[in-house]
């Protein structure tokens, strides 16, 4: 077999790796775009879903992992072509994180709707850092299958509106539980909702890490925004 048969045939097993991660990336994004449909409306129906579809997040993590090692055991893959690898199982790992605060969002909205917890709280503000969690998860996808270190560094750059989104609600809900002593429970019910966005949020720049890793062979993880526009550069 020649080697550009072999070259040919390893392409195309990294092609069929990649489209695994995006189908798994656009389905965490589905789940999370019905979560925080559960969530401003306060919908058990909706959170349901959300929790009936969590074990495929897990079989694709399952599942790409299986390939990656088969993949580095029959090929030995070196430079460029491990760091991808490298980078996939990194990624894959975030994305199966991401999912599993997507269901505890969901599991969350399913006991403050059994707690019958009053509903003049400002759930509904939790929208826009759900919003900018959904649009980064989209952005990072987009990234990834483009490998665009820009897109990359401009995700990283974002992660710090729903950092202040977050640090703001908490605020808010504090300001709650100090004025009416009865909405204690519920407002700590969505302190953990929005820690949940926050961390998708997280999870979403990690993977825009890997990104830069892949195509630069650059490390950014918890560096510097001005290492990370360097490596990028």
């Amino acid at each position: 077999m020649s080697d550009k048969h072999i070259s040919s045939q390893f392409d195309a097993e990294l092609n069929t790796i990649s489209s695994s991660v995006l189908e798994m990336g656009g389905l965490v994004e589905s789940q999370l775009h019905q979560a925080v449909y559960s969530m401003v409306h306060m919908s058990r129906e909706a959170a349901d879903q959300v929790l009936e579809n969590e074990a495929r997040i897990n079989q694709f993590e399952v599942l790409i992992d299986q390939a990656i090692i088969s993949t580095i055991g029959r090929r030995q893959p070196t430079a460029r072509d491990l760091r991808f690898l490298m980078a996939i199982s990194r990624a894959t790992q975030n994305l199966e994180r991401a999912g599993d605060e997507v269901a505890r969002m969901a599991r969350m909205v399913k006991s403050i709707i059994d707690s019958g917890s009053p509903r003049n709280l400002p759930s509904s503000e939790l929208r826009v850092a759900a919003d900018l969690a959904a649009g980064m998860l989209r952005q990072t996808l987009d990234a990834f299958a483009r490998l665009d270190t820009s897109m990359a560094v401009s995700i990283i750059k974002s992660d710090d509106q729903i950092d202040d989104e977050y640090n703001g609600f908490m605020r808010k809900l504090i300001t709650y539980m100090m004025e009416d002593p009865r909405t204690i429970s519920a407002s700590l019910d969505l302190m953990f909702l929005a820690k949940s966005i926050e961390r998708v949020g997280d999870h979403a720049k990690n993977i825009a890490e890997q990104i830069i890793f892949i195509v630069k062979g650059e490390d950014v993880r918890h560096s510097p925004m001005e290492k990370v526009e360097s490596a990028a550069g």
